[in-house]
């Protein structure tokens, strides 16, 4: 796929596979208090609004290197910096959904970070051997990348954006078209999975193709408090029909825990 924000991840995951081969040749349903999944207060009384994180909490509050085992986290660049308007979708329906892919975002938050995390291959230099090099090639492309996304508001237009793509995605599971500077792609279908963390947390998979290429990816949206986090996770070795891509749960427990 040649999408800008997948043809990054690829490289950066990409990069990662490749440095550890050179070492080794060289040696549920909305509505708050009942929802189970978002982990609210049962009774049906409303929480106190909270008031938004500032730059400076948000980002103290996002991940650092360290904070998930197996796992690189740097800054994401200002490439990575996707703006709102940049992304649009055929379906005027599906719009929240195409902007969270790609970690825009949503309306006016007052603070925001991004992070880009990347697995570590779960290989040692010292496994290669003529017999299984081939072997050892996949391995090291079975990594995942995730952008990882945060932006602090008050705590009503937090949960009002995740219902938001509660509902987009329920409107366009059947998929949609994405289109962000200049790339095109289509995501052909959409399947919700299973995911806890914060105060809400919804996760999909996603088959997306472009120019007859496809490939796997997972979206995670999680609210605690005014703070929504979204992570849209890529693995090499699933794009090549060689791996499964899994949803990141290391790091959104993590995330979650450093939100709480």
């Amino acid at each position: 796929m040649r999408a800008t924000a997948v043809r990054r991840t690829a490289l950066a995951a990409s990069v990662a596979a490749l440095t550890l081969l050179a070492t080794a040749c060289g040696g549920s349903e909305p509505g708050g208090s009942d929802d189970a999944m978002g982990g609210a207060e049962a009774g049906g009384a409303r929480k106190p609004a909270v008031k938004a994180l500032t730059a400076a909490e948000l980002e103290k509050a996002s991940l650092a290197q360290g904070d998930v085992k197996a796992h690189k986290i740097t800054k994401a660049g200002p490439e990575d910096a996707v703006a709102a308007a940049d992304v649009t979708s055929d379906k005027e329906e599906c719009a929240p959904l195409a902007r969270a892919f790609y970690g825009a975002e949503e309306g006016k938050p007052v603070a925001g970070t991004k992070r880009q995390v990347i697995s570590e291959p779960e290989v040692d230099a010292g496994d290669v051997t003529e017999g299984n090099a081939e072997d050892v090639l996949t391995s090291a492309f079975d990594l995942t990348s995730t952008l990882l996304s945060l932006s602090s508001y008050d705590s009503e237009t937090a949960e009002g954006n995740i219902a938001t793509l509660r509902k987009a995605a329920a409107d366009c599971a059947g998929g949609f078209t994405i289109t962000m500077g200049g790339d095109t792609q289509k995501v052909t279908g959409i399947t919700e999975e299973k995911v806890s963390g914060g105060e809400e947390a919804l996760a999909w998979r996603l088959s997306a193709e472009q120019d007859g290429e496809s490939a796997p990816l997972t979206l995670v949206a999680l609210r605690q408090g005014g703070t929504v986090a979204t992570f849209t996770s890529f693995n090499l070795a699933a794009a090549g029909g060689k791996g499964t891509l899994e949803l990141p749960s290391a790091v959104v427990a993590a995330q979650a825990a450093k939100l709480a």
